[in-house]
């Protein structure tokens, strides 16, 4: 198996803050993979280090065969970059920003604006295209920074949180936007905190905290690590919990979860729906009344919990993700670029 991306015990401190801490990670040619982790987790600090906008305290890395440190201008040839901020530049308009991009890439001008014009149209920007972007809305602005990472046609991208703060109808559109890319064959890293996210779209996930990876695989793999299928319900008053929790304990594989205040039961099982007739039989027998009932498989929220001990959306310490020049990286490529 060939590897687009290659890293072996990076380290990255900012002070006394420790980013990243022995990162390990290795990403197949022509798939999606999604690198998981909270804010602060050392998600940026990774990115910043494949793209060459950071050096490494210690460790190796190769993207596309070329060491991030000692071949660092030939690798700037191969990757696009859309950072956490939209790069884009708000005193030009949508077809400017992109005309510049292609001029820095050394394309020509001829074949920056077709570039241009053709990615405006990709993105569904054309009737933006010669307004000026400070007046584009959030999900404008990042869908003309991805296009901006695109102009090159670079095989290898890296999509640093492409959705944060984008509400549920932009988050939806760049979804379909990003599985576009991935069918056309390009190797993709996505940093993501929305779980969501990394299920739908990564081929594998690397999940990270506090600097290091702690478990990769499929979506599917990874879920398997918390168990099988939960068996929930919500029932109208708390004092029919226990005698809930009673009759469906011989359908348990594991521990059976109990939240009072919103009388809720979760059960793991397997089984499958099977289960979930078995259960309702139970409980009809002992007259328990049932407000909601489901079976569900885990989810990556799961299986975050499990191995971290904490929430994907716990607040950042003190550190890399506090930083906001993450705005400025593709730029400042693109400045070393044209140099």
């Amino acid at each position: 198996m060939k590897y687009a991306i290659e890293a072996t015990g990076l380290v990255k401190r900012y002070g006394p803050v420790v980013a990243l801490d022995g990162l390990d990670l290795s990403v197949p040619e022509g798939t999606v993979t999604g690198l998981l982790g909270p804010n602060g987790a050392g998600k940026t600090t990774a990115v910043r280090i494949f793209t060459t906008l950071l050096v490494p305290d210690a460790g190796q890395a190769r993207v596309g065969g070329l060491d991030v440190v000692t071949e660092a201008d030939r690798l700037r040839e191969i990757i696009g970059l859309s950072g956490q901020y939209a790069a884009v530049d708000e005193d030009l308009t949508g077809f400017e920003n992109l005309d510049l991009v292609g001029r820095l890439y050394h394309l020509g001008r001829r074949a920056s604006r077709e570039r241009a014009r053709e990615l405006l149209e990709q993105f569904d920007l054309v009737d933006a295209a010669d307004r000026s972007v400070k007046g584009y809305s959030g999900g404008m602005r990042r869908r003309l920074d991805l296009a901006g990472a695109l102009v090159a046609r670079p095989p290898l991208l890296f999509l640093d949180e492409p959705t944060t703060g984008l509400d549920l109808r932009s988050r939806l559109a760049m979804w379909e936007t990003i599985a576009e890319l991935v069918a056309a064959g390009s190797t993709l890293l996505l940093t993501t905190q929305y779980l969501e996210e990394a299920d739908r779209l990564a081929d594998q996930v690397a999940v990270i905290d506090r600097g290091r990876v702690i478990a990769s695989g499929s979506t599917d793999e990874l879920k398997k690590l918390v168990g099988g299928e939960r068996f929930e319900l919500t029932v109208s008053r708390v004092d029919e919990l226990a005698t809930a929790r009673a009759v469906l304990a011989p359908l348990a594989v594991g521990e059976i979860a109990v939240d009072e205040q919103a009388r809720t039961i979760t059960v793991p099982v397997t089984g499958g729906p099977a289960m979930l007739t078995d259960g309702l039989r139970r409980l009809d027998e002992v007259s328990v009344q049932v407000l909601d009932i489901g079976l569900r498989r885990p989810t990556l929220d799961d299986v975050f919990l499990t191995l971290t001990g904490h929430s994907a959306q716990d607040e950042p310490p003190q550190g890399e993700a506090t930083t906001t020049e993450g705005h400025s990286d593709r730029a400042k490529q693109e400045k070393e670029r044209a140099r």
